[in-house]
């Protein structure tokens, strides 16, 4: 086990394509971090660097007390998984899970004790005689996790691993591996596009976009306190409602107006941070869906928190609602709320905020959040 150090790591493609912009990231001895983001955002390339499956063009990456930017891939004690697990059809999955073990020549009494044990770990000491064929999707992701176990590594790496198992699986399997972590609690980096996979594995998560790194910070740091917009907007699920509005000052108060007739109170506390904005166009304001309700008691009261709405569909989801409404200037407004809240489609009603969980942020994709004053948005 190992720390895992990358600093300013980036990587180019011919043509000037930044794949990866000058990457930071201190991964302590045990701990889990998940890199996530869209598509093309970098993560799976910044992995592969760490792995040495692509040179990288600018940094510096370290394994434990080594630099390893010029250490072949097996020689950097890591152990990655892949999303299509990579077994050989033609072995067993004892063989399959031995492999790497015979090429180092290992002893074949520690290989079959290191391979009983990681089937032991991973429920499959049934499994080690048929062939991959004969597994389903599932088992062949443990065959694959096993053959990194045997390997004990410094670092597991995972590329995208649960992405090919159907959405029940996929549930399960992240269980299997949170519990995989606690026991062997191996320094671990795992790259995915799931924001849900992402928040429930990681010690840490690392947000990505174009390259770059957008936020760094524990779950629910990054989910309670977004840095940017995109990190508001991709962390999440239902995302974030965004709203463009005006900043006004008026009578000692902050104003946002949303649009005709919908003027919220901003909290006094994020009057120091937003005060700078006051009489410009073009912030904006986000509040997540469990964040938006019909009632007006508890967290929902307060002096004008409510925004004036249509309500255009509802979605039943058992113990939940998502009210989708709209206003004047924005079309598509989710709220969530409870199953039983007597709210039918096409109804005009006024939805209140939870004006403790509202953001205001800067006009742009990425645009800043400027009402955390303070707070910590990781790193």
């Amino acid at each position: 086990m190992a720390r895992v150090l990358l600093e300013d790591v980036s990587k180019v493609y011919p043509g000037n394509v930044k794949a990866v912009d000058r990457f930071n990231l201190d991964v302590a001895d045990q701990e889990f971090v998940v890199l996530v983001g869209p598509s093309g955002c970098g993560k799976s390339t910044t992995l592969r660097m760490v792995a040495g499956l692509e040179e990288i063009s600018e940094g510096r990456i370290r394994i434990g007390d080594r630099v390893v930017n010029d250490v072949p891939p097996k020689d950097r004690d890591i152990a990655m998984v892949f999303q299509n697990y990579a077994l050989y059809p033609h072995m067993t999955v004892f063989k399959n899970m031995a492999f790497g073990l015979k090429l180092r020549k290992y002893p074949k009494k520690e290989i079959e004790e290191r391979v009983q044990e990681a089937a032991r770990i991973l429920g499959i000491g049934n499994l080690l005689d048929r062939k991959p064929k004969a597994l389903s999707g599932g088992q062949r992701q443990r065959v694959a996790v096993g053959r990194a176990i045997v390997r004990q590594p410094k670092a597991f790496l995972f590329d995208e691993p649960l992405s090919n198992l159907d959405a029940k699986l996929r549930v399960e399997m992240r269980g299997e591996l949170k519990k995989l972590h606690r026991k062997l609690m191996t320094t671990t980096m795992y790259v995915t596009h799931d924001q849900e996979e992402a928040m429930t594995l990681g010690d840490r998560v690392v947000v990505m976009k174009d390259g770059l790194v957008q936020q760094c910070a524990p779950p629910l740091e990054v989910y309670d306190y977004p840095a940017n917009r995109f990190v508001a907007s991709f962390i999440g699920s239902p995302p974030m409602n965004m709203f463009t509005g005006d900043l006004l000052s008026e009578g000692g108060h902050l104003y946002f107006v949303e649009g005709p007739g919908n003027r919220i109170r901003v909290p006094d506390r994020h009057r120091e941070g937003l005060g700078r904005y006051a009489g410009q166009a073009g912030l904006v304001m986000g509040v997540r869906p469990e964040n938006v309700s019909e009632r007006s008691d508890g967290d929902f009261a307060g002096p004008d928190n409510a925004l004036n709405v249509e309500v255009t569909v509802v979605e039943p989801l058992g113990d939940k609602m998502d009210v989708f409404v709209k206003t004047a200037r924005h079309d598509h407004v989710c709220c969530r709320v409870d199953a039983h809240a007597k709210i039918e489609e096409g109804q005009k009603l006024p939805m209140r905020l939870d004006m403790r969980r509202v953001h205001f942020f800067e006009p742009g994709e990425t645009g800043m959040n400027v009402s955390l004053n303070g707070a910590s948005v990781g790193g």
